[in-house]
């Protein structure tokens, strides 16, 4: 629906489709909106990135807790073990 209603305002700007028509700012407005481009996708990168880590961390708590777990369980009943 939105790429429908881009390519019928482009078409009545006289704009190519996905073009932005130029509103006379020049180059300082272009590279405002890249620059807010950047820093958007900067920090859903760097939001995704803490996500991950915290993801990562508390996997390696668990892993860590069952396995110290396990160990003592082995450790308490290595009497009963017979090989």
């Amino acid at each position: 629906m939105t790429r429908l209603r881009s390519l019928l305002t482009s078409t009545m700007r006289g704009t190519a489709p996905g073009k932005v028509p130029d509103s006379g700012g020049g180059a300082a407005e272009r590279r405002g909106s890249m620059e807010e481009k950047v820093y958007k996708t900067m920090s859903g990168a760097g939001a995704m990135s803490i996500a991950v880590g915290v993801v990562a961390l508390v996997t390696g708590i668990v892993c860590g807790i069952l396995m110290i777990i396990g160990g003592s369980k082995l450790l308490a009943h290595r009497s009963k073990i017979l090989f």
